[in-house]
């Protein structure tokens, strides 16, 4: 675990010299130090790593939901329903009609839809707190989506199993969404009035304790999430927006930092850990194409957003590029398929997409000035904001 640290470490600060961006060196050094390269290896089997990275991912949404403010969510209601939605249309649609251009078969294109369709919360997360981009106006219209995208992925996963292991029926699969969706609403609805009793219940002068106390709630909802059929990141996301809301939200923000960078860090190694590049020349035209496709999807729902909120061609630009990755969903839809013994492509596919758009994503939404001046009206405007808006990756 020692060297799973100092890898990530030694690579970002050799990548931050030359202006990469951390998250896809995270990935790669555990492509370079996992079973399946050449050379030392530092954790034979990824599952050693499952529960550190599982942390990782709660404190990236538990972070995410303290920066993202029940008012924020109330007041972009309508046109946060109105944008995730386009944004699923689009992308989830492209995805199951890839599946199926690509004959694989029809379980096979279920899970190409959710793979190319789900935008990967903990990537997103990263970008926006490494670029200080939280404060941005067009991040509202991201964080929206990601909500709306995990929703549905609740709601997708229970409807998806019952496929997948060809049993229970739709009877059961309708159980389980609305057992999911029921949790939900429990939690919004403590999220929404539950405000002063739980600022009452967290509130303490001891930082080791205020600590304890809210790394304790994250992950208990979390795994109880889980539990119900929900993403364990929504319902640490789900926290951090109660949390968010108390007297103590801005010491837990501070006091957060150091964890939620530091296991995070282990989330994206131990997401390279389980990539063997020796699978993915088998795949690389499907996974050009299936690359190709979500920018474009991306491209065409983020000047949509863009339109919906009344922002220009740079915002546009912001919101396609940052929420073009994919990641932690994709590796569970590809653990489910090896599962129930769907076609043995998906796995190296679904590695080599989710392993490019990890590095393709970064560096675009480092850089959104450049698609900004081919979108319409963005001739010249990406130049002029650029250096108001641009933060170095």
């Amino acid at each position: 675990m020692g060297g799973a640290f100092l890898a990530a470490a030694v690579l970002a600060r050799v990548g931050g010299r030359i202006g990469l961006p951390t998250i896809p060196l995270f990935i790669l050094a555990g492509i370079l130090l996992g079973p399946h390269t050449p050379g030392a290896v530092i954790v034979d089997d990824p599952h050693e790593l499952e529960m550190l990275s599982a942390l990782g991912l709660v404190l990236l949404l538990f972070y995410l939901g303290l920066e993202f403010h029940l008012d924020d969510l109330k007041a972009g209601g309508r046109k946060m329903v109105l944008a995730g939605t386009v944004y699923l249309v689009l992308n989830v649609g492209a995805g199951l009609g890839f599946g199926f251009v690509l004959g694989w078969g029809t379980s096979e294109a279920l899970v190409m839809a959710g793979v190319i369709g789900i935008s990967s919360s903990a990537i997103v997360t990263k970008i926006l707190v490494d670029l200080k981009r939280l404060g941005s106006p067009e991040t509202k219209p991201i964080l929206g989506i990601i909500v709306i995208d995990d929703i549905f992925l609740a709601l997708y996963l229970a409807a998806l199993q019952p496929v997948l292991s060809r049993s229970d029926g739709m009877g059961a699969a309708l159980m389980d969404g609305g057992k999911a969706f029921a949790f939900l609403l429990l939690l919004a609805l403590a999220a929404r009035f539950g405000t002063r009793v739980i600022s009452k219940l967290i509130h303490t002068r001891d930082d080791e304790l205020l600590v304890i106390s809210f790394l304790g709630a994250a992950v208990l909802v979390a795994g109880v999430s889980d539990l119900f059929g929900v993403a364990d990141a929504i319902g640490a996301f789900m926290v951090g927006l109660m949390l968010g809301s108390t007297t103590s939200a801005k010491r837990i923000l501070k006091l957060v930092h150091p964890l939620r960078d530091a296991f995070g860090a282990i989330f994206f190694f131990a997401f390279g850990l389980s990539i063997d590049p020796g699978d993915l020349p088998s795949v690389a035209w499907p996974v050009l194409a299936a690359v190709v496709l979500t920018v474009a999807m991306n491209v065409l729902s983020g000047m949509f957003s863009a339109r919906v909120y009344g922002f220009g061609p740079l915002a546009a630009s912001n919101i396609s590029t940052t929420l073009m990755a994919r990641g932690e969903f994709a590796l569970i839809l590809a653990t489910m398929a090896a599962g129930a013994g769907l076609d043995e492509r998906l796995s190296p596919f679904i590695a080599g997409y989710v392993l490019l758009l990890a590095v393709l994503s970064p560096l675009a939404a480092g850089r959104p000035h450049l698609l900004a001046r081919f979108l319409p009206g963005g001739r010249g405007a990406g130049d002029r904001e650029a250096e108001k808006t641009a933060v170095p990756v």
